[in-house]
């Protein structure tokens, strides 16, 4: 079998289609993520699912840098973003304009992802924490409920970026 590389290339937009497409109506909050590749990670799939937009909060790089560049393979240049020097801030905000917000976060009344089912006509903003100490209570407290991903090994924890794209298939299942 002869593997063409043209395959790789069909059915893809360019960056101008990217931008005039209807998006998934997801907002990804980035809440202090540290690791450069993890942001550019999440430009990346947030791009393969063709979310709204990201926020960057808090200590998160921003572009245009070298290291979200490495990760994010250009979709730094398609995803809309935004810095917010606050999460809880920008939660508001975005609740003003109608989203509800989630942290993806593990908590006492978290709600299991393969339980969650978004609501067809709701906007959502996803908050996604610091790779060691999660999102920060206040911002959990500033969302709507929490969503967990089931694991079972002994970690109890995915990194972040990992983590958005298991949550954004979820809701791109779900959703379409």
């Amino acid at each position: 079998m002869t593997y063409d590389l043209r395959l790789l290339h069909t059915n893809r937009l360019t960056p101008e289609q990217f931008r005039q497409a209807e998006k998934m109506p997801v907002v990804l909050v980035l809440d202090n993520i540290r690791s450069q590749h993890n942001i550019g990670a999440a430009f990346r799939t947030g791009d393969a699912f063709r979310i709204e937009k990201i926020i960057l909060c808090g200590i998160c790089a921003v572009p245009p840098s070298a290291e979200i560049h490495k990760a994010a393979l250009g979709a730094e240049d398609t995803v809309t973003w935004e810095y917010a020097a606050d999460a809880a801030d920008a939660l508001a905000a975005l609740r003003s304009n109608g989203y509800t917000p989630a942290a993806v976060e593990q908590t006492k009344d978290s709600i299991p992802l393969q339980e969650f089912i978004p609501h067809e006509r709701k906007k959502y903003a996803l908050v996604f924490g610091n790779e060691v100490k999660g999102v920060q209570p206040a911002v959990v407290d500033a969302c709507d409920c929490c969503i967990e991903i089931p694991q079972a090994g002994t970690k109890h924890s995915l990194n972040v970026s990992v983590s958005i794209g298991i949550v954004l298939w979820q809701f791109a299942k779900k959703r379409f």
